[in-house]
């Protein structure tokens, strides 16, 4: 890659202070970024139905649209995280947010079924909005404390989680159009706000210097990250970890109305119990058990639980029992929670703040590419093997991820020895 190293951090350098301004907002965009995905879901369907002339097709085609978002967002994430490393977090997270609201406004004001997927492509190249943020966070805080503000974020998206889809319902009967629209204007406003009061947080000491044309190509950024060696495992723990998650999210529901003959509001409760779950295990547990445990230690542990979640989830197709549900639901949503920013707050400290928007974007690509396939792989085993197969097939999938993170136990132990304002303990 055609850039310059930026000047090592000088041992004892501290990072500002993050300016509560700045963590409001973040915070808010983490919200808006949730909501705003989910107070459309509901309606999706039905605002595409009316674009299709054979109902039959409904499922493929929402499905498709689902895989472009993801395809969309595996192109362009890279590209956005290097970009921000370059010019600044600022300009690029303001270009996710108005690519994201014009999305919703295509989306919303349709005409015709190209329309529709034209604003869903919009929304997915320009859906790098978390990896920026995250970025964003590592750039005004030290290494040791990002697990807590990642956990932050990650509990305020879990309320977006909670609410998107009761305000969507609501929305939706005033037009289908409704929600789309809305949450067009919301973004627009967080735009708005951020544009006069969220100041830069990369210094320009630690910007690349240059970017060539061919390293936006996405295929190329993951070679390059993957040359990294004590981030290319880390990498695969994500992937790892996204793909079973990418088919639980396409068939649990389908679990539920099979093995215990549950209806869309029983559904919709345990929806509401994951958000809740995953609040706590975000926004509480996660800065009390980072100091105690570190990262790689709660990474594999909260792995570990993620595994018994699947196994029990697998045995409600064998014994159709509510409790079992319920259990594997909270575990998964629990442990998740911690998973997800112990990965992220150790694969930030893999490199240097020069790096961080070209990794959170690799990051997020991994994770696009999981979801575009892993609901194909859940739906195939749970037609054609057995409807506890995606998840015990999941169980094994999270043991490659635990393998991962140990491989990568060495490159990251030589890299926190030559890094001086790296926590003594990972």
């Amino acid at each position: 890659m055609s850039t310059t190293e930026a000047p090592p951090v000088q041992q004892g350098e501290k990072k500002p202070t993050p300016k509560r301004k700045a963590i409001i907002f973040l915070a808010i965009v983490a919200f808006l970024n949730t909501v705003g995905f989910t107070i459309v879901g509901p309606v999706t369907p039905f605002m595409t139905r009316q674009y299709i002339s054979n109902g039959n097709d409904l499922a493929l085609v929402v499905a498709w649209m689902l895989s472009i978002y993801g395809i969309c967002q595996l192109i362009a994430a890279p590209g956005l995280g290097l970009l921000s490393d370059r010019y600044g977090r600022r300009p690029v997270l303001f270009i996710c947010l108005l690519g994201s609201a014009l999305g919703y406004l295509i989306f919303g004001l349709g005409g015709a079924l190209w329309i529709l997927f034209l604003g869903r492509i919009i929304d997915g190249l320009t859906g790098g909005n978390f990896s920026i943020l995250f970025a964003y966070v590592a750039d005004i805080t030290e290494p040791e404390e990002r697990g807590s503000y990642f956990g932050l974020l990650g509990g305020i998206s879990g309320v977006g989680f909670i609410l998107g889809p009761a305000i969507g319902g609501l929305l939706a009967n005033v037009s289908y159009s409704t929600p789309f629209l809305v949450a067009a204007a919301i973004t627009l406003l967080n735009l708005l706000w951020g544009f006069f009061f969220l100041p830069e947080s990369l210094q320009k000491a630690h910007r690349i210097s240059s970017i060539r044309l061919r390293d936006l190509n996405p295929l190329a950024q993951l070679g390059t990250v993957f040359r990294i060696a004590n981030l290319r495992w880390l990498l695969l723990a994500g992937f790892f970890y996204a793909f079973p998650f990418a088919s639980l999210q396409a068939n649990l529901t389908i679990l539920m109305k099979d093995s215990l003959g549950w209806n869309p509001t029983q559904a919709g409760l345990v929806a509401t119990l994951v958000g809740i779950v995953d609040i706590v295990a975000q926004g509480v547990l996660v800065g009390k058990l980072l100091p105690f445990f570190g990262y790689v230690k709660l990474s594999i542990g909260s792995l570990i639980l993620v595994a018994i979640s699947y196994i029990l989830l697998g045995a409600v197709a064998i014994v159709a029992s509510p409790l079992l549900m319920i259990a594997g639901v909270i575990l998964f949503a629990g442990a998740g929670g911690l998973v997800e920013n112990a990965l992220r707050g150790l694969t930030s400290q893999a490199v240097g703040p020069q790096q961080q928007g070209l990794v959170g974007g690799a990051s997020q690509s991994m994770q696009s590419l999981a979801m575009i396939i892993g609901p194909i792989f859940g739906g195939i085993l749970y037609a054609q093997f057995g409807h506890a197969s995606p998840y015990w097939s999941g169980a094994l999938i999270i043991a490659l991820a635990i393998l991962a993170i140990i491989l990568a136990l060495p490159a990251l132990r030589v890299h926190q020895a030559g890094t001086k304002n790296m926590p003594q303990q990972i």
